[in-house]
């Protein structure tokens, strides 16, 4: 089931006292959510294979278990109402084997009923022909079939990713870019939206796509990034052949209509101590 709006979500009761869990909760958008459900008042459990460091939050739950061997996973969602998926895996089928190891870990957690699963995924998995996109698409489809309650959250590319790129391309004399436009949306304003699918009510489907306020071409962001990084660097948009650079290029990554997000790229950058670089990192925590 396709929703194409955001006000069903408005008024819909809280999980109350029941814990929701976030896999990848110290990763790049992990700690997002966690922050934006503990504001709205939320019990929060982190998952993650690292013990509890010792400058966690007070009041934040935390459950060791591993994705990609499922060890602990089913203990580790026990009494979830809901589970946010964050954590991600690249290379090879990583993401289906996350997915995977965590619907088996659902189906067996103790518990009234099977938690509501909430993927993040990303906008055009179905249209470009690109790795790491047909790997999230592989496990959305997984969930499709878990029988569980699901909710799948598409979202375009994060500030964040596209900061990495540019902190790396911008280390030689020419700055090389793909001549393509990006909508970029900010891990906030996602896991703002994240937060409201987690204490609603399962979809069973898709939520609408979400992306940022704004849809730039990669040079005009990256002459952004040189700004704010107080560097100067000469560009040299580049293009590929093949279906996932076409596809890229037909604007498969894109949100049409009214974005979701409100947080551009430039408050971003005008936001960070050091946005030169960036230890990115979104992986099963």
């Amino acid at each position: 089931m396709l929703v194409n709006g955001w006000d069903r979500l408005e008024g819909e009761a809280t999980m109350g006292d029941a814990e929701i869990v976030v896999t990848g909760g110290t990763g790049v958008l992990g700690r997002a959510v966690v922050a934006r459900l503990r504001e709205r008042g939320e019990a929060v459990r982190v998952l993650s294979r690292r013990e509890r460091p010792a400058d966690a939050e007070p009041g934040l739950g935390w459950a060791r278990a591993d994705l990609s061997t499922g060890e602990g996973v089913d203990a580790a969602l026990a009494g979830a109402a809901a589970v946010v998926h964050c954590a991600t895996g690249f290379g090879g089928d990583q993401e289906a084997t996350l997915m995977r190891n965590l619907v088996a870990g659902a189906r067996r957690a103790p518990g009234v009923t099977a938690p509501h699963l909430v993927y993040v995924s990303i906008v055009g998995v179905e249209r470009i022909p690109f790795g790491y996109y047909r790997a999230k698409l592989a496990a959305e489809e997984l969930l499709s079939r878990s029988g569980l309650p699901w909710t799948v959250q598409r979202a375009t590319q994060f500030h964040d990713l596209l900061r990495a790129l540019f902190a790396a391309t911008a280390r030689a004399p020419l700055m090389v870019v793909p001549d393509l436009r990006f909508q970029p949306v900010d891990v906030r304003d996602v896991a703002t939206r994240l937060a409201e699918l987690a204490v609603a009510a399962p979809l069973d489907g898709w939520a609408l796509d979400i992306g940022g306020p704004e849809t730039r071409t990669a040079p005009d962001l990256a002459r952004a990034y040189l700004a704010a990084t107080g560097r100067h660097r000469p560009l040299l948009p580049f293009r590929l052949p093949g279906r996932t650079f076409s596809a890229f290029r037909a604007g498969g990554n894109l949100v049409p209509g009214e974005p979701y997000g409100h947080i551009a790229f430039g408050q971003y950058l005008s936001e960070l101590p050091a946005p030169r670089s960036l230890p990115y990192r979104n992986r099963q925590g």
